[in-house]
């Protein structure tokens, strides 16, 4: 089984986490402060390897290599030592927890944003807040969420890898078949629901839209735009318990239930890989995804669309998922100081043109929109200027606490269950929130 291609598959079965917690027990890890090694007794001049775990599939692995060897060029006595990391990148955090335990895990390695609180717990990780405040670094050309998601617990613990948005896909094909109209940035739910139960066509097995009901994360962060839009949040003000659980949360998902259980209008996906094939062949209408969807969406020749999330009283509130390049502390002070600046160099606009634009990512900086090959891009890839737009209905990141893997599960199994008929949205959230809870303290 080969790795993964990042845009292709990036969601996080959420169980994941609780590996790196075991491992970091057995080592003796703590959670406390991991200020890294610092530069001050750096010699920028002294031979260093640093070691890079990509977590990408073939093509994406080769980019990477390129850039890598750019980097040496400029940099003789630094040498980067790239490979995968892991055969899917799922099991990168698995390979991660084991290498902390054996001291040989890496100086860079890609990372789901939700694996961010464990990884900045781990007495591993390269503290880079001071270094993130220089100017030149431009910190804030990145989307608020994926500086959030670097920084767990107001650390930072390395860059955005790649960054995205939910926003609504929908298929002309199946909207034409049955004479409805395309969504517009400025629909509401009421009007999304409505062009679901007309798409549906049980004798032709088309359904309106989709949901994932395999309780993994990305049952779970589905939910989250909807909590948001009705004034709801997953957690308390001081983010030590949960708050999903309120009128606002089951109000959400009693509104995906009238569609999954009422309308029949949601093709359920046990799985999380059978909607996007799916819809790609013209059985969905509608799909809540990301960028990651549109390579298959080109190769197939899908005829599609894109706008943002249907919204609540004009609120369109969204949610991010960002990866990040997770920067480890090696106590060497050279080996720092280059795996800041390789992963700075990286993620310059420059470097990033050749990686996430060649690939059809969204453009990590915002300085990339006025670039050729960001128009390039939108030419390739129709609706990614509307993905890059709906970064202003990103407000909210998911949370960056120790416990979110466990939340994320607890919230995910929960959902799976009000969608298909065995549950009702309150005693469900409340038996989330219980189990979240545990989660939270156990950290």
């Amino acid at each position: 089984m080969t790795i993964r291609h990042a845009i292709r598959h990036r969601r996080l079965p959420a169980a994941a986490g609780a590996v790196l917690t075991a491992a970091l027990a057995l080592s003796g890890c703590s959670g406390g402060s991991t200020a890294g090694s610092g530069t001050a007794s750096a010699d920028p001049k002294a031979p260093v390897t640093l070691t890079w775990w990509t977590g990408q599939a073939a093509d994406a692995e080769t980019l990477l290599e390129g850039l890598a060897k750019d980097f040496h060029a400029q940099h003789p006595n630094v040498t980067i030592n790239v490979s995968a990391g892991a055969s899917v990148t799922d099991d990168l955090l698995q390979n991660l927890s084991a290498a902390f335990a054996g001291n040989t895990y890496p100086d860079i390695s890609y990372a789901f944003g939700s694996w961010a609180s464990e990884l900045g717990g781990s007495g591993r990780a390269l503290d880079i807040s001071d270094q993130v405040k220089d100017p030149a670094v431009k910190w804030d050309e990145f989307p608020a969420p994926g500086r959030v998601t670097a920084s767990p617990q107001g650390r930072t613990i390395g860059f955005p890898a790649i960054v995205d948005n939910l926003t609504l896909l929908y298929n002309k094909t199946v909207f034409d078949k049955a004479h409805v109209a395309y969504p517009t940035n400025d629909w509401t739910w009421d009007q999304f629901r409505d062009a679901a139960k007309k798409l549906t066509d049980p004798a032709t097995k088309t359904y309106g839209a989709a949901y994932s009901v395999s309780g993994s994360e990305d049952t779970t962060w589905h939910l989250w735009p909807l909590l948001w839009q009705n004034g709801g949040d997953v957690l308390s003000a001081d983010a030590k318990k949960t708050a999903f659980n309120s009128p606002a949360g089951v109000k959400a998902l009693t509104f995906l239930q009238s569609m999954a259980v009422g309308d029949k209008s949601l093709y359920l996906d046990q799985t999380d890989e059978k909607y996007g094939p799916l819809f790609t062949a013209n059985q969905i209408g509608m799909i809540i995804s990301g960028p990651w969807q549109l390579f298959d969406l080109k190769k197939a020749g899908t005829k599609y669309g894109v706008a943002f999330l249907p919204g609540t009283d004009g609120n369109h509130d969204t949610i991010a998922g960002p990866d990040i390049w997770a920067l480890f502390d090696h106590k060497d002070a050279n080996r720092a100081y280059w795996t800041y600046q390789f992963t700075k160099w990286l993620t310059d606009p420059e470097q990033d043109e050749r990686w996430n634009l060649v690939q059809g990512n969204l453009p990590l900086r915002s300085s990339e929109q006025q670039s050729p090959a960001y128009a390039k891009l939108q030419q390739d890839y129709p609706g990614i200027d509307v993905m890059v737009a709906n970064f202003v209905n990103a407000k909210k990141a998911r949370p960056t606490v120790p416990g979110y893997v466990g939340l994320s599960e607890a919230v995910g199994k929960q959902i799976s269950q009000v969608l298909q008929g065995a549950k009702q949205p309150q005693a469900a959230l409340d038996d989330a929130a219980t189990k979240a809870d545990k989660a939270l303290t156990a950290g």
